[in-house]
């Protein structure tokens, strides 16, 4: 070749380097970043992408491309950007971001879905005589295509007029019928209609916010807005306000909401006001929706994306706009696999490459956030009225220990909130109660000898779930039924005592106190079917529950006018644990639950049940004080040298052998105090919160410092150990788990 060419390629195997191929004539004018291909390595063929082309190679020798994907399959320029940065910053090889950035039904080439279509060739009059003069299976098959005069799919006309393939075939060749393929539609979208909405009038608060919005939308340059709203400030309107703008100017708009729960009611406000279809994303679709609101999202058919996380890798074109809702939320971090990413952090990234305007919205901010925001690195807009003359709920802190003495014992409810419920129940207001543990009791033990069952793979004791009659793990999904009746540790018959309340307990226990009572209970136990968070919300919705029972699952932006009354049963739980993200999340949790009650017309109340009734937290709680809270906690983080004052790397060992993990965390750990700076510093190695896991052993080290990128190069030329996992997470957000 008189100008060679060569590609510069990240093979999808577990190897993370670049490769040089050379590119073959026939492909020079087609082959370029972000393309997919089919390579030989070690004479194993495989795919790869395409990072750069350049004219030299200081290879020796070098393999040719051996073919293209399909254009279909290959990476835009920005999302490309994006996966070599998230690569770099999140110590990831290049193979496990294109998971991300390609779903596995278009890596593997998934096609679109064809039937066939029964159409008539006659006019309606001359198909009507034509099936008067026919008898049998063919007359069936006629009469059934007159009822669809649009056309019917042959699998569906075969079921209806109940007949075999052959009178329809025998129908074509006569030329009365047509049969011809058509693609079918796959892609994910609500079966119902929806009333049309008009904006809203905003109040002086979020006019300010909206005009600093469409400021940097209009221009077209990047820029980062925090939307801090107090819970029912109407952050949405102002969301959908910028989404109109966006749209208006051709341009797309990624939605992201924390979890699966939110997304249909988030479709409903868009499609009820844009009245055109929203492309729906999260991993619950099937394979072909997923597939085929992939590729209109690829082709521009759909401009408005929404999902959880993994929506922000969606291939729109032209993007604009991102929205983060409920920025503060950790389901945004991805902590179990490689790449650890956080998508509101990756959000900003991507609204940097492609110039596009982000907002990040929550009534109570990532201290990170909040603090980038009041250093200028963020546009802060904030919100401290509520909408539509709805007022922020009163709040009722109940000292358990005193109702506990009262019972002479642990009771679930205080006087304070059983009086208030009664007095919803009589008058039909909706009232919510949370409590962040599943199941029925969350641990079994020995009246003697104080054993607790524990799950066998796991250093968690076992949760009891009434329904069920099952002792479960809630780490590794172990379950033990038929229930023990002998202690394994001492021997004794029938000495198994449970302990604990978790959702289901509440649930048995308010039907026994209110027989009449109806309630509907969200957790991971109710949930795990598709589309059931989804039923539940509306039966709710609807006024078929007095009361719903629920994990954090109830606490994420969930708009129900009829809740006047939000009981918080157990306030101290986060706080027990030692990370010292424990008060920022118990505040954030208390606050979101809280901002349930009282959204609309009706005067809300919130009862918060602690033990702890004067921790400073759960006082800024209670008043709902956001920066009262942050001004008092950033002080404790830099005190300690903690996030947003510093960067986090935490180094997850995990193997069979708990000796051999431990010996390997403490060899990396030597050889990372000698490879960085004294502007480092190494927390000891320790065992992880669950100290084991699926008969893994767990141990973790934490590296502090101005930023992660040293950490993480030293890392990445680690020599891998052939029987340790480690697990690099960049800025995590449990320093205990």
């Amino acid at each position: 070749m008189e100008n060679p060419l060569y590609a510069a390629i990240y093979v999808d195997v577990a190897l993370d380097k670049l490769l040089d191929y050379a590119v073959p004539a026939h492909l020079i004018d087609q082959v370029g970043p972000g393309m997919r291909v089919q390579v030989s390595l070690q004479k194993q063929s495989c795919s790869g992408t395409v990072i750069s082309l350049k004219k030299e190679t200081a290879s020796k020798k070098t393999q040719p491309i051996v073919a293209l994907h399909s254009s279909d399959r290959a990476i835009a320029p920005d999302l490309l950007a994006l996966g070599i940065w998230l690569a770099s910053y999140y110590c990831t090889p290049f193979f496990k971001v294109i998971k991300l950035l390609l779903p596995p039904q278009i890596r593997r080439g998934m096609e679109e879905k064809k039937q066939l279509l029964v159409k008539s060739l006659l006019t309606r009059p001359q198909l009507a005589d034509v099936c008067s003069q026919k008898r049998g299976s063919q007359a069936k098959v006629l009469e059934t295509v007159l009822k669809h005069p649009q056309g019917i799919l042959l699998t569906e006309l075969l079921e209806k007029a109940e007949v075999s393939r052959s009178p329809v075939e025998t129908l074509v060749e006569a030329g009365i019928l047509s049969l011809a393929p058509i693609t079918i539609d796959r892609s994910f979208a609500l079966e119902h209609d929806f009333f049309p909405t008009k904006s809203k009038v905003l109040n002086a608060e979020q006019e300010a916010a909206l005009e600093k919005i469409l400021g940097s939308l209009n221009a077209s340059t990047f820029e980062t807005h925090l939307l801090y709203g107090v819970t029912g400030s109407g952050k949405t309107e102002v969301y959908l306000r910028a989404i109109e703008r966006a749209l208006a100017q051709g341009k797309s708009a990624l939605f992201l909401v924390p979890e699966i729960a939110l997304t249909s009611q988030t479709v409903e406000r868009l499609r009820s006001r844009f009245q055109e279809k929203v492309a729906i994303l999260h991993h619950r679709l099937s394979d072909g929706e997923r597939r085929d609101t992939w590729q209109k999202i690829r082709q521009g058919t759909l401009s408005l994306v929404v999902g959880p996380r993994s929506a922000l890798f969606s291939p729109v074109n032209n993007l604009g706009l991102i929205v983060v809702d409920e920025e503060h939320d950790s389901a945004y971090k991805q902590a179990d696999d490689t790449p650890c990413y956080h998508a509101r952090d990756v959000a900003v990234m991507r609204g940097k490459i492609c110039r596009a305007t982000v907002i990040l919205g929550s009534a109570t901010p990532s201290l990170e956030s909040y603090a980038n925001a009041l250093s200028g690195k963020y546009t802060l807009s904030s919100l401290t009225l509520r909408a539509d003359s709805a007022h922020l709920p009163s709040v009722q802190i109940v000292d358990m220990r005193a109702e506990f003495d009262k019972a002479k014992g642990f009771t679930l409810f205080s006087d304070q909130l059983l009086a208030s419920l009664k007095k919803r129940l009589e008058i039909g207001e909706q009232s919510l109660l949370f409590l962040n543990r599943r199941g029925f009791h969350t641990s079994a033990a020995c009246n003697l000898c104080a054993h607790i069952l524990q799950c066998p793979h796991c250093s968690l004791s076992l949760t009891f779930h009434k329904g069920q009659n099952v002792l479960s793990c809630h780490l590794c999904g172990y379950e033990l039924s038929p229930l023990p009746k002998t202690c394994p540790g001492c021997q004794a018959e029938e000495a198994f005592k449970f302990k604990g309340a978790g959702t289901e307990l509440v649930e048995r226990s308010l039907h026994a106190i209110f027989p009449e009572v109806r309630t509907i209970r969200l957790d991971a136990d109710t949930t795990r079917h598709k589309g059931s968070h989804d039923k539940l919300f509306k039966q709710f919705r609807a006024g078929k529950a007095d009361v719903l029972i629920g994990t954090q699952m109830i606490a994420k932006g969930l708009h129900f006018p009829s809740v006047t009354l939000v009981g918080v049963l157990n306030t101290d739980g986060a706080l027990q644990i030692p990370d010292f993200r424990a008060s920022e999340q118990t505040f954030q949790l208390i606050t979101q639950v809280a901002g349930r009650a009282g959204r609309s017309s009706l005067k809300g109340e919130v009862i918060l049940q602690t033990q702890l009734p004067h921790h400073s937290t759960i006082l800024h709680a209670a008043k709902l004080d956001y920066p009262a809270f942050f001004n008092e906690e950033i002080e404790v983080r830099k005190l300690f040298h903690f996030p947003p004052s510093c960067h986090l790397v935490k180094l997850t060992f995990s193997g069979k052998d708990e000796t051999m993990t431990l010996g390997y965390a403490q060899e990396v750990r030597q050889m990372l105090i000698k490879a960085l700076s004294s502007g480092y510093q190494l927390h000891p190695v320790i065992a992880c919160g669950y100290a084991k896991i699926k008969d893994h052993f767990r141990f973790q080290c934490l590296i502090k410092g101005a930023s992660a990128r040293p950490v993480t190069e030293v890392v990445k030329v680690l020599k891998k150990h052939p029987h340790v996992h480690l697990l690099v997470d960049v800025d995590p957000l449990s320093t205990f788990f």
